[in-house]
Parts: C-alpha cells; sequence; structure tokens
C-alpha cells in the first residue's frame, strides 16, 4: 500500500482504516503524517466495468463534471501524470477525502433540491459524454423480466428459504414474501412494460449510501464505477425510492417525490411521459426482482439482507398505490 500511494505523491500514512464503502471494491481512508486525508481504491469489479479504459474514462467523466460545479471529487494523479496506478495485478486510484454523512430525513426543499441536481448531472452527461444512440421505445429496444422466468425463481428460492438450517425469522419473512409475490405476479403479469423512455448516460448507483452530505447540503456523489448508458429517467425514478420511503414499511413519502421529481424534470429536460414510462418499468423491474434473496441463498452473503424487508414490502404497497405513485411523478 505505501508504495501505490507514493505513486500518488501522498505523505507516509499515519493511520490506514478500511471502510465499508461499496460491495464491489476495496476502500481505505488515509491520513497522512503531514495532515491531508485521502481514499485510496482499489478496483475489483471485472466485469468490463474495472477495465482500465473504464476507469480512465470514468475519471475524465468525473473530472469534467467537477469542472462545471457538480460536486463529485476527481482523482488526482500519480507521478506518470495518469489517475490510476497497476500494481501487483490490481488497479488503484488516489481521491481527496471530503467530509459529510449520508443523508437522514430530507426537508421538501432538500428533496427539491435533490432533484435539481440529478437533472443537472444528466443534463451535463448528455453535453460531455459521446453521443447515445438511442434504440427507441418499441418492445425489445431495453429488455424487462419474463414473468415465467420469475415464478421458476421464486420456486428455487422457496426451496433455499425452507431448507435453510438453522432457520431464522429472516427466512420466514423470505418464504411470506415470496408466497406473495406469486400471487401479485399473476394480478399483474399482464402490465410488462413495453417500450421504454429515452437513454442516455447515467450515474448507474445513485442512492443514499453514495452521496455525502453536509446538514441538507450535497456534499459529493461518489462511486461512478456504473457510470453508463440506460433509460435515463429511470434512473430518477429509482434514486426516489430509495431517499425517500420509510425505513421499515418501503413506503414512500410522495410529498417529497412530488417536489423532487417536479423539480428533476426542470433541470433534465425530461417530460411527464419520459418519468411515467420510468415508473412503470421501475415498478416491474421491483415485482420481479429476489437479487437481496439470490445474494443470501445462492452467493452465502448477507450484507444486502437487511435491505430485503423494506424493499418486499414496499413493492405491496406500490402494486396497491399505483396511481397515485404515478401522479407524484409525473403531476
Amino acid at each position: 500500500m505505501h508504495a501505490v500511494l507514493a505513486r500518488f505523491g501522498v505523505d507516509e500514512p499515519a493511520a490506514v482504516a478500511r471502510t465499508e464503502h461499496g460491495l464491489l471494491n476495496r476502500v481505505w481512508r488515509v491520513d497522512a503524517a503531514d495532515g491531508s486525508r485521502w481514499v485510496l481504491k482499489q478496483y475489483l469489479d471485472d466485469a468490463g466495468h474495472a477495465s482500465s479504459g473504464a476507469i480512465a474514462a470514468q475519471h475524465a467523466t468525473i473530472a469534467a463534471l467537477a469542472a462545471s460545479g457538480l460536486p463529485t471529487v476527481p482523482p488526482v494523479a500519480a507521478d506518470d501524470g495518469r489517475t490510476l496506478v497497476l500494481h501487483r495485478g490490481r488497479r488503484y486510484a488516489v481521491f481527496p477525502f471530503v467530509d459529510g454523512a449520508p443523508p437522514g430525513p430530507l426537508s421538501p426543499r432538500a428533496a427539491a433540491e435533490l432533484g435539481t441536481l440529478l437533472g443537472r448531472t444528466h443534463a451535463e452527461l448528455r453535453r460531455i459524454q459521446p453521443p447515445v444512440l438511442d434504440p427507441g421505445p418499441h418492445p425489445g429496444s431495453w429488455p424487462t423480466a419474463d414473468p415465467e422466468q420469475t415464478r421458476r425463481t421464486i420456486t428455487a428460492l422457496l426451496g433455499e428459504a425452507r431448507a435453510r438450517a438453522p432457520r431464522d425469522p429472516f427466512d420466514a419473512l423470505a418464504e411470506q414474501r415470496l408466497r406473495e409475490r406469486l400471487v401479485l405476479l399473476d394480478a399483474h403479469a399482464h402490465r410488462r412494460p413495453r417500450g421504454a423512455p429515452p437513454a442516455g448516460w447515467v450515474h448507474g448507483d445513485f442512492h443514499p449510501l453514495n452521496l455525502l452530505y453536509r446538514g441538507e447540503r450535497v456534499a459529493a456523489v461518489l462511486d461512478w464505477d456504473r457510470l453508463g448508458v440506460k433509460p435515463v429517467a429511470e434512473e430518477a425514478v429509482r434514486a426516489a425510492t430509495q431517499f425517500f420511503c420509510a425505513p421499515a414499511s418501503g413506503v414512500l413519502d410522495l410529498a417529497r417525490v412530488r417536489a423532487y421529481s417536479r423539480a428533476y424534470r426542470a433541470a433534465s429536460g425530461h417530460s411527464p411521459e419520459h418519468l411515467g414510462a420510468a415508473v412503470h418499468r421501475v415498478w416491474w423491474e421491483r415485482l420481479n426482482d429476489f437479487w437481496m434473496l439470490r445474494w443470501r441463498y445462492a452467493r452465502r452473503d448477507d450484507r444486502a439482507s437487511e435491505l430485503f424487508p423494506a424493499a418486499a414490502a414496499q413493492i405491496v404497497w406500490w402494486c396497491e398505490e399505483y396511481q397515485q405513485v404515478l401522479d407524484a411523478y409525473v403531476n
């Protein structure tokens, strides 16, 4: 580690602490002997996002967004002028440390400011990134979950939950929610989305743990590892379901969603129709998604299990209140 830090001109570390930030990479906070503070990141995700070219492009985008006045944190350059160092087969970058904390509950004003921030980010990405050839809204352009495959997934997960030894209350909850989801699928299978809103560049992982706040102001947008091309308005819809949900029930604060979405549309240029299509696609995605349970039962990894109770409750509520949720995003 010392050899890597030296490449970036970081003074001898006085203290190094591994952080819990991120599921895909390793991150350390480094307090240097000269009083400066840094973040050292080791890229582990090798599924295309962690190639040297992809990371270099990601770093250039972060710097361009910062130059436009957005709260991103560009990496520092190493001794060869690059922002990425290869050491013993692994890629590393160093970022300035930013004081801040994940957001607590946001006021309606702060919710609107968040919508403006994400809208400005999407508009700026549209300006600085390579043009996107959008396949358009026709069916198949951006695939959606197949409910028959979802039923097969549920059947397999039910078997895993019932066979778990020793069983705990989480397994009972998982079994209850999986049976419940089968009923919801039967009721809504005919509503599979047929198209998508316009595609473009997105952050890719815009949620509360990837933003640092000071008070009610965003100090930094972190973790651009999933920068890529997707239906843009879906990121706005997905983010609101995470920022404005009750921790236990998953119920959305629709007044804050409305303030956020209105500000997002004004800053991004996306229309109510775009947001409406995105709401439907994200709702369908959540109805068919079980990644937290797959981590627990297939990968034996419980890091995401604490997210499941609220997420599972939210989709039940969303099915009941679909029109109210849609209205909050588009009106």
